[in-house]
């Protein structure tokens, strides 16, 4: 996740990269490394500003080591899971792909957010 953000990127982004990397080996001994790990790839996209499809492998090979680190068993992953992951790396790529100028959308994206949580969590409070 690391090399794939700053592939061909100068500058600022090589320095957070190179502590982003340096993170995923703490974060190999200590979980919370893990964390800031993904924070600082975050921040290496940032700066590096690569193509969407790269942003999303990226983010899905930063999900993919979370879970992986943070599951209470060696690879305990499950598919729905990975299924959730990949669902929502591909709805992020269609999302990029329809450049919408809709100034108001970012207003309307809590609305939506919240309504989608309300939806899954309505089973479950009866």
């Amino acid at each position: 996740m690391v090399g794939l953000a700053t592939a061909g990127s100068p500058g600022p982004a090589l320095a957070t990269a190179a502590a982003a990397l340096l993170a995923v080996g703490v974060g190999i001994a200590f979980r919370p490394g893990a964390t800031l790990a993904v924070l600082l790839v975050v921040a290496t996209v940032m700066l590096a500003a690569p193509a969407p499809a790269v942003v999303a492998v990226c983010g899905l090979c930063a999900a993919a080591y979370l879970v992986c680190r943070y599951s209470p068993q060696p690879l305990a992953v499950s598919w729905p899971t990975v299924i959730g992951a990949v669902g929502f790396t591909f709805v992020g790529l269609v999302a990029t792909a329809f450049p919408l100028r809709l100034p108001w959308l970012p207003l309307a994206a809590p609305l939506a957010a919240l309504a989608s949580y309300v939806l899954a969590v309505r089973p479950f409070t009866r």
